[in-house]
């Protein structure tokens, strides 16, 4: 029996209408599917206030769920009147982390959807935010919101890196791109396909001793050869192909931005080596992202 597709919004637990909610829509009535938007709640001051006994500490936590789940319909009314079925959710849990990786096992939706949480600097050195958590462990595509200027995508970018193939995990830019080729044809977007070529880490492969110019034009022809291929492969045109040099992180940022970027396609894992596991590039990406991301998990799919 065909089963209709299923999208997961997590809801921020403030009560207030994020950029998130329009993009689920909007996304929801691409792909013509379902949308469950779920808030995970846990109030500090409600969960510890001593000053009242445990009847109406209960009868105060109801209340405020209660509340939100009123508050959730009132939002998902606006998308239901876009066509798309909607349910909603609330629940008071104090870690979001183990409920939310429960929800996702249990509704396998084909993608979770989220607001970026902005934090400082300080804090990512200190705490591991859950943004990260999601990007380290969710077994879906996670598409992570930060401002949104289309609900509906226009510009989607699929970043790529074809350098040193052998120890890649298999598949890796394929996954990507066709991640990316379905959102551009779901939402009527145009793609585009970026690849970094970063010098300093090319440089730190080689023998310092033995690395040449020539040898850095015969890389540099090498990785642009590849990259026209696998560009070739996907029938991508020659003006939404962009092979630039920089380091990546600050190149792709700077390229969504410059361009208009709405969405930015990328993997958590590209490489074989253990150190390689949610790869920098796309966790400074989503740190500094000036648009939002998609980030697909080719161990998963």
């Amino acid at each position: 029996m065909f089963q209709t597709e299923r999208l997961m919004l997590i809801a921020s637990p403030l009560m207030k209408r994020t950029p998130a909610f329009d993009r689920a829509g909007a996304l929801a009535q691409a792909k013509d599917a379902a949308l469950h938007i779920v808030a995970f709640d846990y109030v500090d001051g409600l969960a510890t206030a001593g000053l009242v006994n445990d009847r109406a500490l209960k009868e105060m936590r109801e209340g405020y769920v209660v509340r939100h789940r009123e508050w959730l319909e009132e939002q998902a009314h606006s998308i239901r009147n876009l066509g798309v079925q909607v349910t909603t959710e609330v629940v008071w849990v104090m870690q979001s982390l183990g409920e939310i990786m429960v929800h996702i096992r249990e509704m396998n939706p084909s993608l979770v959807i989220k607001d970026v949480e902005h934090e400082s600097w300080v804090t990512r050195m200190l705490f591991t935010s859950l943004d990260l958590r999601l990007l380290h462990d969710c077994p879906v595509p996670l598409h992570l919101v930060s401002k949104v200027e289309h609900a509906r995508p226009l510009k989607i970018l699929a970043a790529v890196d074809t350098f040193d193939p052998d120890d890649q995990l298999p598949g890796i830019n394929e996954t990507i791109i066709i991640q990316a080729e379905k959102l551009a044809a779901q939402c009527d977007a145009q793609l585009h396909l970026i690849y970094a070529y970063d010098l300093t880490a090319i440089f730190a492969s080689q023998d310092a001793m033995g690395f040449s110019s020539n040898l850095a034009q015969t890389l540099y022809e090498a990785e642009e050869d590849a990259f026209n291929k696998l560009a070739e492969q996907f029938g991508v045109p020659d003006e939404c192909k962009h092979f630039v040099m920089g380091y990546p992180a600050k190149v792709i940022g700077a390229f969504a931005e410059a361009q208009n970027i709405d969405v930015i396609v990328m993997g958590t894992v590209h490489r074989n080596r253990l150190s390689a596991l949610l790869g920098s590039t796309t966790e400074q990406v989503a740190h500094h992202m000036p648009s939002s991301l998609l980030v697909v998990d080719p161990r998963n799919t």
